[in-house]
């Protein structure tokens, strides 16, 4: 009798879902759209509902000729939103096969290379539309939060992959260049526009949960249906038991070991991917036995659910040399990529040992959803990490570079991390971070929570000649958020530096909150209309549980984790001028004002640092890797993997000048002119 109730409840649920979610978006069009009767014209039904949807968007003139072409006379708000996927995706198709015929015409190696990664970039941003498409039709009425977080993130994703096309005709010559932008004006325009209409969409859930702390719960038809956070009933669908088994467990039984001695089934990385089952919706785990591998690496993007250990960060070590100097691409010179979702990478070492002189070298680049790196290092100079797209959490990891070595657009939060400043060329200036937000709506940035900033023993030689930055914003909407972090006296008073001259200053979002240590004073701090000062409530919005919508998929991994604050935070205090909420700050959340949520409190984890970390943990903190540590016992090579139980059934440019070398952040290198000040080649 139960299961019947609850098979009458779900179909109910179904059926509400259709209904709901028309109403929903009928709601966020009429709200945003305007009376088009005005003029006396007789407007047909589909014309008004693609004018008034469109009304929400950046491009409406694109948005409405789109749809007019394509809507087939319906006037169906959710119809003509998927209407918007499908043409996106057919004019990257597009675009895609203008760059197949440009490259067979192209003689300039670097324009060459540019092309073909387009291509690929291309293809990865048609997925990206593709799964939001298949998703926002099936419409996930039990978990809405949830499913709007994946279709912004996945929509951001598909803008930043055609972004960065754009960026890899840095230094090369002919008219190329133009010619792809041109190309993909269209579709970088359709794009922006299908994540304008979620967020509206997402706006209006946002005030349909506003007000009273009952309201304020997720939307729910019936009690019970099973809820994620509400028990045991429902878990996301990707953490399947053998991972929790592997996580919770002491001692971890690897599919596949790859030794350099010949003690594995394989001696290169590389052999071992080639046999790593593509698609699984159940963890698989690669043990990379001590050894340093000097490969180029790539987790592709069908390698979901990959496990990746090593013997400790400086003990297993994937290294590379590739770098922009020689002619390579930035986005192509990662020693390691990791593209699969879900992906983990536990004590494990990455490195672009190309050096200072070769400019932007990367050692790992990632761009898997929900992706997880712990206790991790992370080192190179120029651009040493490239966190691309999608959400992403570091746990007690070090990050060793000299210019915008933490680079990307992805949603990525750091948590008791180390960044260390290296050694940099001659007159050159140090800059942590360069994050590359193109779009006020996009959900991303980087998030650095409990982590320390501080020299490099390299560094110590040239401390107080050269200087260094916190950040400085490579695309438009720059979003970088430093939180309960110990900053070393080595960061300039200033703390920010600008990328060229008054590009993004209005438009960037940065703040630093509740740190410590000797170059933490915000006194000196530059005072640019985008850096702010935040009150508690404007701050929590960036911790790990609201901005990757961490509860729903890290704690399951049992990665160490902390949801809120890490320390109890100051309160909000009458004598510091605290920054006003422009029309930008809460775009990316489809609303001006949200409801302030209460301010969690600290959680405490039990306290034992990870093995074979070299970073001296932040002294304040209140959280820190588990005292049970994960051993690897690795099967006889006769055997074969272990097998897994069964799974459960106008421009898009704005009018700003942006820098125009923009191929990855490090485009510019900063330099001490004759007379003294800073200047850039």
């Amino acid at each position: 009798m139960a299961g019947n109730n609850r098979k009458r409840n779900v179909a109910i649920i179904g059926v509400c879902s259709l209904i709901l979610v028309a109403m929903v978006v009928a709601a966020a069009i009429t709200t945003k759209g305007k009376d088009s009767d005005n003029n006396g014209q007789d407007v047909t039904t589909s014309q008004k509902a693609i004018e008034s949807i469109c009304q929400t968007t950046r491009y409406q003139h694109t948005c409405v000729e789109s749809l007019e072409s394509s809507a087939e006379g319906s006037s169906d708000p959710k119809e003509l939103i998927q209407k918007s996927f499908q043409v996106t995706m057919k004019k990257i198709k597009e675009a895609i096969e203008n760059s197949t015929m440009l490259q067979k015409l192209e003689k300039d190696p670097r324009a060459k290379l540019a092309l073909e990664n387009c291509q690929k970039l291309a293809w990865q941003a048609v997925n990206d539309l593709n799964r939001t498409h298949i998703k926002f039709e099936s419409f996930e009425f039990n978990d809405l939060s949830h499913w709007i977080a994946d279709l912004k993130i996945w929509l951001s994703g598909a803008i930043t992959y055609q972004e960065t096309c754009l960026d890899g005709f840095e230094k090369t010559t002919g008219e190329t260049e133009e010619k792809m932008k041109k190309a993909l004006n269209s579709s970088m325009e359709l794009t922006s526009n299908a994540l304008y209409m979620i967020t509206e969409i997402s706006s209006v859930f946002t005030s349909l949960n506003a007000g009273s702390s009952s309201r304020r719960r997720r939307l729910l038809l019936f009690d019970e249906a099973p809820v994620l956070g509400h028990g045991n009933e429902l878990l996301p669908d990707w953490v399947d038991m053998r991972r929790r088994r592997l996580l919770a467990a002491k001692e971890i039984k690897p599919d596949i070991v790859v030794a350099k001695d010949g003690s594995g089934k394989y001696k290169t990385i590389n052999e071992a991917l080639k046999n790593i089952p593509n698609h699984r919706n159940q963890t698989y785990v690669l043990y990379i036995k001590q050894g340093v591998y000097n490969e180029k690496v790539e987790f592709t993007s069908s390698m979901t659910n990959l496990m990746v250990i090593g013997d400790g960060p400086t003990k297993t070590r994937i290294t590379g040399n590739l770098n922009f100097k020689d002619g390579t691409p930035t986005y192509l010179t990662a020693t390691a990529a990791v593209m699969g979702d879900y992906f983990i990478a536990k004590d494990i070492g990455f490195e672009n040992s190309a050096g200072p002189e070769k400019h932007q070298a990367v050692a790992l680049r990632v761009a898997a959803d929900k992706s997880i790196f712990y206790n991790c290092h992370i080192d190179g100079y120029q651009d040493t990490l490239c966190v691309h797209t999608y959400r992403q959490f570091y746990r007690d990891c070090v990050i060793r570079g000299t210019i915008d070595f933490v680079f990307g657009d992805g949603a990525a939060v750091f948590q008791n991390c180390t960044l260390a400043v290296r050694k940099p060329l001659k007159e050159q200036h140090c800059i942590v971070t360069a994050q590359g937000r193109t779009d006020a709506r996009q959900p991303t940035g980087l998030v650095f929570q409990n982590c320390s900033i501080v020299a490099d023993s390299s560094y110590d030689e040239v401390k107080g000649e050269v200087k260094t930055y916190l950040g400085r914003p490579w695309k438009e909407y720059s979003r970088t958020i430093i939180m309960e972090s110990s900053i070393d006296d080595l960061i300039q008073p200033e703390g920010w530096v600008e990328w060229n001259k008054t590009f993004a200053l209005s438009t960037l979002f940065y703040t630093e909150f509740n740190n410590r240590g000797s170059g933490s004073s915000k006194k000196e701090r530059v005072k640019w209309q985008g850096v702010k000062e935040l009150q508690i409530n404007r701050v929590q919005r960036f911790t790990a549980s609201q901005f990757l919508d961490g509860d729903a998929w890290i704690p399951s991994t049992g990665i160490p984790y902390t949801p809120g604050f890490f320390l109890s935070p100051p309160q909000n205090d009458d004598s510091v001028e605290y920054s006003p909420v422009d029309d930008e700050e809460y775009k990316d959340l489809g609303s001006v004002d949200p409801v302030a949520t209460p301010v969690s409190a600290p959680v405490a984890a039990p306290a034992e640092s990870p093995t074979e970390s070299s970073a001296e943990a932040p002294t304040e903190s209140s959280a820190e890797a588990p005292t049970t540590e994960l051993v690897v016992v690795e099967a006889p090579q006769s055997e074969s993997p272990v097998e897994s139980p069964a799974a459960d059934s106008e421009e898009h440019r704005t009018d700003t000048q942006a820098p125009s070398p923009a191929e990855s952040p490090s485009g510019e290198v900063w330099l001490n002119s004759s007379d003294g000040s800073d200047g850039s080649s």
